[in-house]
């Protein structure tokens, strides 16, 4: 019989774009969603979707039941949130730190969302620059980090997984390699935001163990990080999502690093009181949902 989870499935489909991203998103398998889907249509004897369309174009029977999906979902969803509000109170504060300093793009769009869902819980931003998030956590300062793990003091939730792309300036003498390699960082400026080294993976993961001399300047802004480089100051390694536009338009050129490329994850991380805390694991949802269906080149966390 049709489920509610059958109605997920079809939503995130639609709002992820692919069956990887859908799986990703439903902590799912990609077998296992294929599954899922394939009794669905052996129900009511019709594909739900066109297979070789590219975003998912969904055929008159998942269309109708995309309708269905988009009735019932969001009243389910209040449901649960009205009887989290019952049980667990409806007041809260979620005061915000950002280890990440490329999330502002992605992260206004996500607070909005939530303060749409969970209008009585004051959410805001911890302003300026922490070299250490988790002491914030600490000291009672902050109530959830994004960034890197911060465990096992607290409670880890996972986000995704993204690559991150040397950016250099249009005609740069590394311009003409397909992938790089960590010599040839040698005599180079890194520009990267003012944490500690070993925060910066690709000093810590590429540069450190092959023993690369290198020079370093510090910008707290991503669109200053991408004037100096676009300036030929430097280069500069970003996330994926955070560049597109700027590659788009030849601002600048990015190239990955390595055979298998440079992937950073992110997660959320909170202080063990917090970790039941309805509108927190909303929160997560939130971002995995917003952030999967706007950003190029992710790959949800499990």
């Amino acid at each position: 019989m049709l489920e509610i989870r059958h109605l997920r499935t079809l939503s995130a489909l639609r709002s992820s774009g692919s069956l990887v991203r859908a799986a990703q998103l439903l902590n799912l398998t990609q077998s296992a969603l294929s599954h899922q889907i394939r009794l669905l249509e052996e129900r009511y004897k019709a594909p739900l979707f066109e297979r070789k369309s590219m975003p998912i174009a969904f055929t008159a029977t998942g269309s109708r039941l995309l309708e269905l999906a988009d009735k019932l979902l969001p009243e389910i969803e209040l449901a649960e949130r009205d009887v989290a509000r019952l049980s667990q109170g409806d007041q809260g504060q979620l005061r915000v730190a950002l280890e990440c300093h490329t999330c502002f793009d992605w992260l206004m769009p996500v607070m909005d969302a939530f303060r749409q869902r969970w209008p009585e819980v004051e959410i805001d931003l911890v302003s300026g620059f922490h070299s250490e998030p988790a002491d914030l956590l600490r000291s009672g300062e902050a109530d959830l980090v994004i960034g890197s793990p911060y465990g096992p003091d607290f409670t880890v939730f996972p986000l995704f997984r993204f690559e991150m792309l040397v950016v250099m300036a249009q005609k740069h003498r590394l311009q003409a390699q397909r992938r790089l390699a960590a010599a040839d960082f040698t005599g180079e400026t890194l520009i990267t935001y003012p944490v500690p080294e070993e925060r910066i993976d690709l000093i810590r993961e590429v540069l450190r163990p092959a023993g690369i001399q290198f020079e370093r300047r510090t910008a707290e802004l991503t669109v200053a990080v991408l004037q100096l480089v676009a300036s030929r100051r430097g280069i500069a390694a970003l996330p994926n999502w955070a560049i597109k536009n700027y590659v788009d338009y030849d601002y600048v050129v990015a190239r990955p690093v390595g055979e298998h490329g440079l992937w950073s994850d992110l997660y959320v991380s909170v202080p063990e009181q917090l970790q039941d805390k309805a509108y927190v694991r909303d929160f997560v949802s939130v971002i995995r949902e917003q952030c999967a269906a706007s950003l190029d080149g992710i790959k949800l966390l499990s």
